[in-house]
């Protein structure tokens, strides 16, 4: 048996008003469904991983310094992609010195849109050595943005930023402001989500009718044990809410 708790403030809830609106008035939108085609930028087979397990393997092999900014980057955007995949999410690392900001991308299935044409997302992590040494400002919300202008031919979803942190005034209201469909994900860097946000415009790209709340298992009482999981208009969690 599970109970379900939110936490005040922190977490986006499209069923108690917490949204996060845009500027303007905003009419209703029809998405014509023309390509679920994405073209990945190719990554170098010498590269020889593909995850965290991979990866970490792959440090111990070459002697790659595990407080070096390389491995602390990339360790966190695998660490990101493994998280949200229950969440309906598949996303490849895109990573590199042509990424143009975009660090992971794919796609989410999530139940407004058909299961042949998944909302298809970018994501931009920003990891550090220490969460406290983290700087999450409305810069970044910029720099998202510019990301989305750069994304590959036959893109058209949500930018998500994800950091350690949670998102900040600034980040709420500079997403509030954006024209730009926007998210933002919080994720230690082992992995546990902690806050999952995003604006009006997101909505109207797919995600109109989601939520987001903390789900307390009935055992992990006593630890307090929690985990952000997802929720339909129709009170379904992921996956049931992909069973229309």
């Amino acid at each position: 048996m599970f109970h379900f708790r939110v936490k005040a403030g922190s977490l986006f809830n499209s069923h108690h008003g917490n949204h996060i609106y845009t500027n303007g008035s905003h009419s209703s939108l029809t998405r014509c469904f023309t390509s679920s085609i994405l073209h990945y930028r190719k990554v170098l087979s010498k590269d020889q991983h593909h995850d965290v397990a991979s990866y970490i393997a792959y440090a111990e092999r070459t002697g790659l310094d595990v407080e070096s900014k390389v491995f602390v980057g990339t360790h966190y955007e695998y660490s990101i992609a493994s998280a949200l995949r229950p969440l309906g999410f598949d996303l490849r690392r895109t990573g590199g010195q042509s990424d143009k900001g975009i660090d992971l991308l794919g796609t989410w299935r999530v139940p407004s849109m058909p299961e042949n044409f998944p909302l298809q997302v970018l994501l931009q992590c920003k990891a550090y050595s220490t969460a406290r040494s983290s700087k999450i400002g409305p810069q970044l919300i910029r720099e998202l943005e510019g990301a989305c202008l750069g994304a590959p031919y036959g893109w058209r979803g949500v930018g998500l930023l994800v950091s350690q942190r949670p998102a900040s005034k600034g980040v709420r209201e500079a997403m509030g402001q954006s024209r730009w469909p926007l998210g933002y994900v919080s994720c230690s860097t082992d992995g546990v989500l902690q806050q999952m946000l995003w604006n009006q415009r997101a909505e109207e790209e797919g995600l109109e009718g989601m939520g987001v709340t903390v789900k307390l298992s009935e055992e992990d009482r006593q630890g307090d044990t929690q985990r952000l999981i997802l929720i339909w208009e129709a009170g379904l969690t992921y996956p049931q809410l992909l069973i229309r």
